[in-house]
């Protein structure tokens, strides 16, 4: 009969530690060769980036932006040069005819505004932005950022490039001057960029596309639209205020050809988008620390 074999104990791993053994008689430890960095801003900038330039809807939302503000802009200076004589044009710069494209354009960046964080919601894709960036007012304030440069940089290249045809092809109107440049370029793009800042911050407040979309539309449209069908005489002060306030209202003032005789004027209706989008962009920012994803 044979003797029964005991297992010999094996000594532990080099980088095993026995109970009780401290860290500093361990012998190696183990060590990641994947560097640990300290995030920052600038990389929620650069995954917001990465987000809105890979999505099919923002190259769509931005095209037909485009083909909005160039072609109804330059259409519009076609029909009036085609129509209009020197003297009709010799009091007016021709920068006013491409307020229509933007008008109709601006839609498109409240759209754009509005997917850029509620449409996250509704996939289900801010879960994993959080996870990646726990943050939250990084997240939200990386997706402002991005979204303003986008909409602002558009925004300038398609109106630049409308104004410089437009006075070139209406030569017989006046010269505009170097403030009338700025306002309907740099000051029209601000304006517009901010409206789709306030649709990112109201999309961020909704959680859902459709709904925050149906607000932005109304709020770009209704107060107009009821303004115009304001007959009494008792609401004339309320169809006033409904009017001179009114988004198309306050656009047109950069172009010098404001839609009423009082109201906002000069550089007022920056100030007034301004001041309304650090209000509900800050609103944003405090409910989505307040509430779960």
């Amino acid at each position: 009969m044979s003797t029964p074999q005991h297992p010999t104990p094996q000594a532990a791993p080099a980088w095993q530690t026995a109970p009780g053994a401290s860290y500093a008689a361990a012998g190696p430890v183990y060590t990641s060769p994947i560097p640990v960095v300290r995030t920052h801003l600038g990389n929620a900038i650069a995954s917001e980036w990465t987000k809105i330039r890979s999505v099919r809807s923002t190259m769509w939302t931005l095209g037909v932006y485009v083909l909005l503000v160039v072609g109804i802009g330059l259409g519009a200076g076609a029909i009036v040069a085609a129509n209009a004589s020197e003297q009709d044009l010799s009091g007016d710069t021709a920068l006013p005819f491409g307020f229509f494209g933007l008008l109709l354009g601006s839609m498109c960046v409240i759209t754009l505004g509005v997917l850029t964080t509620a449409s996250e919601y509704g996939t289900g894709m801010i879960r994993t932005t959080m996870v990646a960036c726990p943050s939250r007012g990084r997240v939200l304030a990386a997706k402002a950022i991005v979204f303003f440069a986008v909409a602002f940089t558009v925004t300038l290249v398609a109106s630049a490039f409308v104004a410089v045809i437009q006075v070139a092809m209406l030569s017989g109107a006046r010269e505009p001057s170097g403030a009338e440049w700025l306002k309907a370029t740099v000051g029209v793009s601000l304006y517009l960029a901010l409206l789709g800042l306030l649709s990112l911050a109201v999309g961020s407040i909704i959680r859902h596309s459709a709904g925050a979309i149906t607000i932005m539309i109304g709020l770009l449209l209704a107060p107009l639209v009821i303004a115009i069908f304001m007959f009494s005489s008792s609401l004339e002060s309320l169809r006033q205020a409904l009017f001179e306030y009114s988004i198309p209202s306050q656009l047109s003032v950069f172009y010098a050809a404001s839609l009423s005789e009082s109201g906002p004027s000069g550089w007022d209706p920056l100030w007034i988008a301004l001041g309304t989008t650090a209000v509900v962009l800050g609103a944003a920012f405090v409910l989505l620390e307040k509430r779960d994803v």
